[in-house]
């Protein structure tokens, strides 16, 4: 059986209010309210949050922001990455995440690389701090999407007065990859 979603652009008419209460609940603080999850991204020169929905009920969200620590035409993606009810870390195996058979994958990743464009400069950051999903982005999503050769870990950088490990999309790999090993129960309307 197959299961639909859309990820569409924030747009100020959205009613998150279960979502935030659902995030909050399940521990992620930067999607709890939108002063964190949205306005947070105001002083952006350009940005963009992206919510999830599945049966038309806000389940995940996702951003983009310029990067200019990175350089020229430089955005950081997947910043507020969540889905609550479970369903971010649903990979479950070490062979289905190495196929991306996971919402980040699938979804908000190509959804980065549409946004920005293929000829842009994309950086995830993460950190190995206790507590929160960054530390398993981090340990584990990362380092396997790394080794197939979808990011590559560039360097350590204090931002926003953490120290982040910075990794860069590597878009045209990641699009292959996700054609190579298709995940046709889970459908992008």
């Amino acid at each position: 059986m197959k299961t639909y979603y859309k990820l569409l652009e924030h747009t100020p008419d959205m009613d998150l209010t279960d979502f935030y209460e659902a995030a909050a609940k399940q521990g992620y603080v930067n999607n709890s309210n939108q002063k964190i999850m949205i306005d947070a991204f105001n002083n952006e020169e350009k940005s963009q949050v992206f919510i999830l929905f599945k049966d038309d009920k806000a389940m995940g969200a996702t951003a983009v922001h310029t990067f200019p620590e990175m350089g020229e035409n430089s955005y950081r993606i997947l910043t507020r990455t969540c889905a609550v009810g479970g369903m971010l870390h649903n990979a479950g195996s070490m062979g289905r995440m190495k196929r991306c058979e996971d919402l980040t994958s699938r979804f908000y990743v190509p959804k980065m690389i549409e946004w920005c464009g293929m000829d842009s400069n994309m950086y995830c950051t993460t950190n190995d701090l206790e507590g929160g999903s960054q530390r398993a982005v981090h340990r584990v999503w990362l380092p396997i999407m790394s080794k197939q050769g979808l990011f590559t870990r560039i360097k350590e950088i204090d931002y926003r007065g953490v120290t982040q490990t910075v990794w860069k999309l590597n878009p045209e790999n990641f699009l292959a990859h996700l054609e190579k090993h298709p995940w046709e129960d889970h459908v992008l309307l």
